[in-house]
C-alpha cells in the first residue's frame, strides 16, 4: 500500500521524526565539543589574568605554562554564602602579586576584568577589562585599548583616610590622580561602570587588603 505524503498524519509524523534526529544531533555534537569549549573558555581566563599581570602576546601554549609557572595559590575569603570571588597569587620577578577578579554592569551588558596589586596590596600593578557588548571605539576601549588599562598601574586602591577611592572620573582633578583615571572619551556610562565595578569589587575584599 502506497503511503500518502499528502496526508496530515504523515507530515505530522514525518515531521516529529525530523525535530527528534535533529535534537539528538545537537545534544551530540554539544557533548563532543563541551571539553573543548570549556578548555578554551579556561585558557581565555587564564589569558586575561596574565594580560592583568602585564603578560601579553603569548601563543596559547606559552600562555597556559606561563600561567601555571607563576602561579602560587587560588584563595578565597569568607565562609559558606559568604566567600568571595577567588583571589590569585602570582610570583612575578620574585614578587608577589594578587589578581582580583571583577564584575559589573556597563552601557548595554556586562563587564568584568581582572585587576593585580602589587605585595603592599593597594598598589596596582596591572589590570585588564571584558565587555560582553559595548559600542564599538566607545564603550569597547575598556577591553581593546591596551594603551587606557595601563593608565591604572601605580594607581592605589585606598586613599589616606582608608576608604575605596580607585575609580574612573571625568577631568580627574589633581588631588585625585593617586587613585582615578580618566574615563574613556564619548563612553560616559560604560566608564562609571568600570568604576562602579572596581569599588564594589574592592569593598568586597577591603578586610583582606587591609591585613598586613
Amino acid at each position: 500500500m502506497k503511503l500518502n505524503t499528502n496526508n496530515n498524519a504523515y507530515i505530522i509524523i514525518y515531521s516529529a521524526i525530523l525535530v527528534v534526529i535533529v535534537a539528538f544531533l545537537l545534544a551530540f555534537v554539544y557533548q563532543a565539543l563541551k571539553p573543548m569549549q570549556d578548555a578554551n573558555v579556561a585558557l581565555d581566563v587564564k589569558k586575561q589574568i596574565l594580560y592583568s599581570l602585564n603578560i601579553r602576546d603569548l601563543s596559547d601554549a606559552e600562555a597556559e605554562a606561563t600561567y601555571q609557572k607563576l602561579l602560587t595559590k587560588v584563595d578565597s575569603i569568607g565562609e559558606g554564602k559568604e566567600r568571595k570571588p577567588y583571589i590569585y597569587y602570582f610570583k612575578v620577578d620574585n614578587q608577589v602579586k594578587y589578581v582580583f577578579p571583577m564584575k559589573g554592569m556597563g552601557l548595554w551588558g556586562g563587564i568584568s576584568g581582572f585587576i593585580s596589586l602589587n605585595e603592599d596590596k593597594n598598589t596596582v600593578y596591572g589590570a585588564y577589562f571584558n565587555h560582553e557588548s559595548e559600542t564599538a571605539g566607545l564603550g569597547a576601549e575598556i577591553k581593546d585599548s591596551q594603551e587606557w588599562q595601563e593608565k591604572f598601574q601605580g594607581k592605589k586602591v585606598f586613599d589616606e583616610a582608608g576608604a575605596v577611592a580607585i575609580g574612573v572620573e571625568k577631568n580627574v582633578e589633581d588631588a585625585k590622580k593617586a587613585y582615578e583615571v580618566d574615563a574613556v572619551t564619548g563612553a560616559t556610562l560604560t566608564s562609571n561602570g568600570v568604576r562602579d565595578m572596581l569599588r564594589d569589587g574592592f569593598k568586597q575584599y577591603e578586610k583582606f587588603l587591609k591585613e598586613k
